[in-house]
């Protein structure tokens, strides 16, 4: 049987070789880095997997074309790798293709088509040399007004010229990547602890808090890895830290019907930015994303301002012959960017997202910046780094070949005889995760497999792995990171009497989970 994610910290060892602090998708990343490498870890956080910046992104898998734009040639050539790594190797399962339309209209003047057209070029040649086939993200081409209409047809067309299509990854979702590559570490032997909270780290040993019962205890390691993100100088006050917030707007797909493809749209006043609108598996549309410095205590839960939600608005209005209006934003979410302060950058935008390790004076290895695509290689280098000062010995890093739990190429999928959206968030493990359901709860699939109702797709089935399998606690655990139906507050009061059930029949089951 696989070993599971679990809350508290009841029964942890007493001493590991790496302790590491912080569960978004770094701290996952680093986590399966070394216990592949043949370290014993624990990994800890104090809320629960993806509670911080990993679930709020844009969902997208990035070829670091905004990198290239700005000159930043290494971390956008290390952004195709990266995504070539994960949608053809580690997570196909957990990431598609995207088509990306910029729209050729009267807010794109020659000059910036032509910039634009050019960089999309440019991009293809990020993805060649990262060996990325076209099979997995095709060549970018022009289209007509006609075409470009076909994919997304709430576009204006009165002011329409054509369109600019090229094509970049999608995930299914970033909390269910964190999730799966936590999962995959803990099938490896990883110890993985929410609600567990560091109180005191040094180089060799850290102090924890189990949020749960109140509980104190110490663990001795090898090594400690703070990888917490835009809260990494609460554990080593010598990390320097300008965390920028970026928002995103949460709309019905039925705003802009039809729409098959992501629209990029201009922002006004810049060279090389756009506004983006992401049509997303659940049927609901993304609109992003904002890019504003963060100033005093970082919030758990960062809050989208009105004045971010308005530009977006505003951003995206001229793209469409009937533009989505503040009453159609059922939800909106923002993220902080862990990004490291430098001296003379004015903006936020402006700084390097390239990641950065660093050790303090008490021994903590601390690893920002970076971004959700490159989890994988600032993994690595965070261990490399970990490795070479000698505190510990392992062999090398294994991850760029290790599928994580559910991997399948596209023809796989398609044969899984398991409902869609279960293969499209669980892969080859769908099947697992039905059939733990009808172990635990002795419901029919009928009941198992019904969704929340006609707007939450949500499954029961899905709930209650989440609870035997993906270490969830309590229904925010279930509504908010499990699955997404916290986006729009509506939907999770629709969900949550199935959260309960989940809770419920998971507490008082009368068989015991034999499967996994």
């Amino acid at each position: 049987m696989s070993r599971r994610i679990t809350p508290g910290l009841a029964g942890i060892p007493t001493e590991v070789d790496v302790v590491v602090v912080g569960l978004g998708i770094t701290g996952a990343g680093v986590a399966l880095d070394a216990v592949t490498r043949g370290l014993s870890v624990l990994a800890v956080d104090a809320h629960d997997l993806a509670f911080g910046t990993s679930r709020w992104s844009s969902k997208l898998v990035h070829g670091g074309l905004r990198y290239l734009a700005q000159g930043q040639l290494a971390i956008a050539h290390e952004s195709a790798v990266e995504r070539g790594i994960l949608m053809e190797v580690t997570a196909p399962h957990l990431t598609r293709p995207l088509p990306m339309l910029t729209p050729v209209n009267d807010a794109m003047s020659r000059g910036r088509t032509a910039m634009t057209w050019a960089g999309l070029h440019a991009g293809d040649v990020l993805r060649r040399t990262a060996h990325t086939t076209t099979r997995t993200l095709p060549r970018p081409r022009r289209l007509n007004a006609t075409e470009t209409l076909n994919l997304a047809p709430a576009l204006r067309a009165d002011t329409l010229r054509g369109g600019l299509l090229a094509w970049d990854g999608q995930l299914e979702d970033d909390a269910r990547l964190v999730v799966t590559v936590a999962r995959t570490a803990a099938s490896y032997g990883a110890d993985v602890r929410t609600r567990a909270r560091v109180t005191g780290a040094t180089g060799n040993r850290v102090e924890l808090r189990d949020e749960l019962s109140g509980a104190t205890y110490a663990v001795r390691a090898g090594a400690v890895v703070n990888a917490t993100g835009v809260w990494a100088g609460d554990l080593d006050d010598q990390v320097r830290l300008r965390p920028s917030r970026g928002t995103h707007l949460v709309l019905r797909g039925a705003v802009l019907p039809h729409t098959r493809v992501a629209v990029m749209v201009p922002i006004p006043g810049t060279t090389a930015r756009f506004a983006m609108v992401l049509p997303q598996p659940d049927g609901t549309i993304y609109v992003g994303l904002t890019d504003e410095p963060v100033t005093g205590p970082v919030p758990d839960v960062p809050v989208p301002s009105e004045v971010e939600i308005d530009f977006l608005l505003g951003v995206v209005a001229s793209a469409f012959t009937t533009p989505p209006t503040r009453a159609d934003v059922v939800g909106a979410f923002a993220g902080l960017r862990p990004l490291l302060e430098v001296t003379g950058a004015d903006a936020t935008a402006d700084l390097s997202r390239r990641h950065a390790i660093l050790t303090s004076t008490t021994g903590v290895t601390t690893v920002v910046g970076g971004k959700l695509t490159t989890y994988r290689r600032m993994a690595e280098d965070t261990l490399d780094v970990v490795l070479a000062q000698g505190r510990l010995a392992a062999g090398p890093c294994r991850t760029a070949s290790l599928p994580l739990l559910g991997a399948a190429s596209a023809e796989e999928l398609r044969r899984c005889a398991a409902p869609a959206r279960l293969v499209r968030r669980f892969g080859t493990e769908a099947e697992l995760v039905l059939a733990t359901a009808r172990e635990v709860t002795g419901l029919a699939d009928d009941d198992l497999l019904t969704p929340a109702s006609d707007d939450v797709p949500v499954t029961l089935a899905e709930l209650v792995f989440a609870l035997t399998h993906e270490g969830a606690h309590d229904l925010d655990d279930l509504l908010d990171r499990r699955t997404r139906v916290g986006l729009v507050a509506a939907d999770r009061v629709v969900a949550e009497p199935l959260g309960r059930r989940a809770l419920e029949l998971v507490a008082t089951g009368s068989q015991p989970i034999t499967l996994g």
